[in-house]
């Protein structure tokens, strides 16, 4: 390789702040086994891709992603889900020799300014972190401690501090002398349990009811007093042969947000928290445990799950004998599954192979056409014998795979204040944001 010219500018604030410019970059490539440049300063990274080849075998290479490092283990990753205007992830560490974190990560697409909070998590390991869809300032955790020599999982709500509610990042550094703690408004316990798995907050509501899976109990709390209170409201148990245990759920927003799915073992259940009832149930969704499911924002009765098995597969609640689409271009276990909040023929999923991968679910979204469709409308177009030429649905493919992690990706999440961004955490504490290649972007838009 041959470096023709190359312009970099690094302007640090504090450790904190990172501005990225980018000047004119060309390169001639010598070896085509070479597509990127990788480097480092500090705990970024910004990765440079062979994004087109022009004339005269030389490319122009211009910046595409970003990588954070958090110098800790970490698995829980969300999206800031109440804030829209800023394009901010939150990120909870486990570690057992020092005191955890969530780290507020802020990204400035424009100017290409990553700015990064710490907040210390007192409580113990985190193993999931979900964002309140009403206040921004209030989040959940679900994480681990050790009291006499026993390990529980636990669950409570967190408001962040008033300094840094406003948005400021002038936090000097990481040390523990200027790094808030998380204010603890409220527990989620019950007596009757003391393993929990999962919580996750009403989708749709304003931020007062949340569902906890713990052991084989689901359990719906209302949050009152300014969420410093939580009441049991409502509750089931998981019943069958053998220790049936919760691992992961998810809540709908449809049906008035009265359904919600769990995944316990192999099977996948739905439940009516009307009655507080099972709807229907998939035995043997996977072949190895279930993982993580995630329900189309788009079509009432789709739900992607994956798993143990390597698959991520898709289902129609009203018939779930069979999935109607599956997924085998993972390697290892599939940890997670997200589709995209606004486009939902785009998923995305992370696995123990270290990859992430985006796909194009075109043909089971709301825009198999390539426009806004529900299932009334493809009943009228079956009806139509005056139509003169039908559309044929677009084909599904797999847009890209991102190998930048060298750890299992435990999460990937969409961010809710850009439809075409995404971030995806590995367990050696590397966050990677990337983008919806351009090119697939302005085919959904025109």
């Amino acid at each position: 390789m041959h470096l023709l010219s190359m312009g970099w500018s690094f302007s640090l604030h504090s450790c904190q702040k990172i501005r990225i410019s980018l000047t004119t970059a060309v390169i001639n490539m010598q070896m085509k086994e070479l597509n990127h440049i990788c480097l480092k300063s500090l705990d970024v990274t910004l990765d440079l891709v062979n994004c087109c080849m022009s004339r005269y075998g030389k490319s122009h290479v211009i910046a595409q992603r970003l990588s954070l490092f958090i110098f800790f283990k970490a698995r829980a990753l969300t999206a800031q889900t109440a804030e829209t205007d800023a394009i901010r992830f939150l990120v909870g560490t486990q570690s057992l020799r020092f005191d955890n974190q969530i780290h507020v990560i802020d990204f400035d697409d424009e100017n290409n300014i990553i700015n990064k909070n710490v907040l210390l998590h007192h409580a113990g390991e985190i193993w999931q972190i979900c964002a309140s869809p009403a206040d921004k300032n209030v989040l959940a955790t679900c994480y681990s401690k050790t009291s006499d020599s026993k390990v529980t999982s636990c669950a409570a709500v967190w408001r962040i501090p008033k300094e840094l509610q406003a948005g400021s990042h002038e936090v000097p550094d990481d040390s523990s002398n200027n790094t808030q703690t998380l204010e603890l408004l409220c527990h989620l316990d019950n007596d009757a349990q003391s393993n929990m798995a999962c919580v996750t907050w009403e989708p749709l509501g304003n931020g007062k009811k949340m569902m906890s899976l713990a052991d084989n109990y689901l359990m719906i709390w209302d949050l009152q007093e300014s969420s410093t209170t939580a009441v049991l409201s409502s509750s089931a148990t998981l019943e069958g042969k053998g220790q049936l245990k919760f691992t992961s759920g998810r809540w709908s927003p449809h049906h008035n947000c009265t359904q919600v799915a769990t995944a316990s073992d192999t099977a996948i259940r739905g439940w009516d928290l009307r009655s507080m009832r099972q709807v229907y149930c998939i035995d043997n969704a996977h072949g190895q445990l279930v993982r993580d499911l995630d329900f189309n924002p788009n079509k009432q009765y789709y739900l992607a799950s994956c798993g143990d098995d390597c698959k991520v597969k898709f289902w129609d609640t009203r018939n779930v004998n069979e999935p109607v689409k599956t997924l085998e271009e993972h390697s290892h276990w599939v940890w997670s599954v997200r589709y995209n909040h606004s486009h939902d023929q785009l998923v995305l999923t992370g696995s123990s192979d270290s990859r992430v991968i985006l796909s194009n679910m075109v043909s089971i979204s709301s825009e198999p056409f390539g426009h806004l469709v529900d299932d009334e409308d493809l009943s009228d177009q079956e009806d139509n014998q005056h139509e003169e030429k039908t559309k044929e649905p677009l084909q599904d493919s797999i847009i890209a795979t991102y190998e930048e992690h060298e750890d299992s990706v435990y999460a990937v999440e969409w961010s809710s204040a850009d439809p075409w961004l995404f971030a995806s955490l590995s367990y050696d504490g590397r966050l990677v944001i990337n983008r919806v290649p351009r090119a697939l972007k302005y085919n959904i838009l025109l």
